[in-house]
């Protein structure tokens, strides 16, 4: 039952998180480029066609994975069988591999804080991807457990913009630290992190703890 209500309170945190992150996208939408985060882009970068092509397509898709990344983990949706696993799955394998983890490379490249930030956020890119490919052709092989770590391994990636934002309030207004400090060290926290963290989980058991509870007809029917 514990483990049960951490993880009512965990879907809540990024359910929330999305719902939020819904609100702050929305004005982009206007396609203004001196609003929110554009504004700390030089106009040479807003008016690049590159870089705003890689903007929307990373902002649309990387909100549309974390929902649907969400919803695999929900137990009464796994439970209604593999055809909606599968669908899902696919949307946020496809929404990686083709438009979020891309479009990041993207933005990366005009990533602000020079070449720390560019290839932190280029390396958190491609390990999003790599992770998320290794789980598909797991789900390919059928070898589910190996699956499910490393979708939660994807996951963990996909969740670094909610750690960047919290991590960010947390040295910027409780350690008092520097913004150049507090922005180029979450660049790289919020995704290592994530993953030290899911790395601990699954030794720990996570990935066993889904299989056993959650998914134990679905795997059944998958494997038929």
């Amino acid at each position: 039952m514990p483990r049960k209500i951490l993880l009512f309170l965990v879907v809540a945190l990024i359910a929330a998180f999305a719902g939020l992150m819904l609100t702050k996208t929305l004005p982009y939408y206007t396609f203004e480029k001196g609003i929110n985060f554009l504004t700390t882009k030089s106009d040479e970068t807003n008016d690049n066609p590159v870089f705003r092509l890689g903007f929307y397509v990373h902002i649309t898709t990387s909100l549309v994975v974390l929902v649907l990344g969400l919803l695999q983990f929900l137990p009464f949706l796994a439970r209604r069988g593999p055809g909606l696993h599968r669908q899902l799955g696919k949307g946020y394998v496809i929404g990686i591999l083709a438009l979020a983890a891309p479009s990041g490379l993207i933005l990366a490249r005009f990533a602000n804080g020079g070449l720390a930030a560019q290839v932190g956020f280029t390396l958190q890119c491609l390990v999003w991807w790599l992770c998320t490919w290794k789980a598909y052709r797991a789900a390919r092989q059928r070898q589910w457990p190996l699956h499910v770590d490393w979708m939660l391994r994807s996951y963990a990636v996909t969740l670094a913009a909610l750690a960047l934002r919290g991590e960010s309030y947390i040295m910027y207004y409780v350690f008092e630290t520097k913004p150049i400090e507090t922005y180029l060290t979450v660049t790289w926290l919020s995704w290592v992190g994530n993953l030290i963290l899911v790395e601990l989980l699954l030794e720990a058991g996570l990935g066993r703890y889904f299989l056993r509870e959650f998914m134990p007809e679905l795997r059944a029917k998958l494997a038929a």
